[in-house]
């Protein structure tokens, strides 16, 4: 039922301030209002969730659905990939994490088997599609995938959370 189902886009760690270092109190804060808003969303009766599972926003939402799912089993994630091999190019951290989370997931979705320059876009599309609200860790530029999804999601009526990685507020 897509009206219990929500989508995540967001930037990768190369658009981040404090880049691939997750330990900068910006990251942690961003981390921590990720997961509350999710939390949030499982309060107001979402059950599914679909991440693209890129790094960063991607994957921090996925972690934070495993979380709550130890305390709500009904909950359910699915990561929607955008071809086979998507981790290949990452780090070893990186690609152990994206495979613990693979393993953990309720479904995994390949939009395309084979890398094309559209199976990104077509994985975001795919997400929006099947789901009623979308969740972006998004700074508000115009080029990109993350802004090509919320544009993508506003012209199909979805609801969309917008989580400006700028603007967090950093102090307790």
């Amino acid at each position: 039922m897509i009206e219990r189902c929500c989508a995540f886009t967001g930037h990768r760690p190369k658009k981040f301030s404090w880049g691939y270092d997750e330990t900068d109190t910006r990251c942690l804060v961003l981390k921590k209002t990720l997961a509350k808003h999710i939390a949030k969303l499982v309060d107001a009766g979402y059950t599914d969730f679909f991440s693209g599972m890129a790094e960063g926003a991607d994957t921090w939402a996925a972690l934070a659905v495993l979380a709550l799912k130890k305390e709500n089993p009904a909950l359910k994630l699915h990561c929607v990939l955008p071809c086979e091999g998507q981790a290949d190019g990452w780090s070893a951290s990186a690609r152990e994490l994206y495979h613990s989370i693979l393993a953990q997931a309720d479904e995994v979705v390949y939009v395309n088997r084979a890398y094309s320059k559209n199976c990104m876009l077509e994985r975001n599309r795919y997400m929006v599609d099947h789901a009623a609200c979308l969740l972006a860790v998004y700074n508000g530029e115009w080029r990109g995938g993350t802004a090509m999804t919320v544009r993508y999601a506003r012209k199909l009526g979805r609801e969309i959370i917008v989580l400006n990685p700028n603007a967090v507020i950093t102090t307790s």
